[in-house]
């Protein structure tokens, strides 16, 4: 069925949830599983009064961004370890985490996803946008949705 599987987190309760399953599913079919995480892209500088204020460089930002997601994945080891699945993990810096997350699926060859929903509806739904809509629209594989 599915040999290498992708789950997308950010280190919140509910991708937690997504995890679990990604783990249990890998584990049930001997799969291999990536982690994957993007973090948020580079805020763009602030002008005020003619000065330009940056609040860390972008080398500083990137070297955030990977301590972020060392962060996350390590949750995501335990788990992983505890259930004697194989992980390997992935970061990006993306203003698209859905393109990311696609492009993270296909560069490793996953044949299916699984991420989480906030299960968002009405108007706070087309305000915000979804990331795993975007993903379930555009995706070539599988996608496995956790609510």
């Amino acid at each position: 069925m599915y040999r290498h599987i992708l789950v997308a987190t950010d280190g919140s309760k509910l991708s937690s949830r997504a995890v679990v399953h990604a783990i249990g599913l890998a584990r049930a079919l001997g799969a291999k599983l990536t982690a994957f995480y993007a973090s948020p892209d580079y805020p763009l500088p602030a002008y005020a009064e003619g000065v330009v204020y940056e609040p860390v460089s972008p080398r500083e930002y990137e070297r955030l961004c990977n301590k972020e997601a060392e962060k996350i994945f390590k949750q995501v080891e335990v788990k992983a370890a505890a259930s004697q699945v194989k992980l390997a993990t992935v970061h990006s810096i993306s203003s698209a985490p859905w393109e990311a997350i696609l492009g993270a699926a296909k560069k490793n060859k996953a044949d299916a996803i699984v991420m989480a929903s906030h299960g968002r509806t009405g108007v706070s739904a087309l305000l915000l946008g979804s990331e795993t809509q975007k993903v379930l629209t555009h995706s070539r594989v599988p996608v496995i949705v956790i609510r």
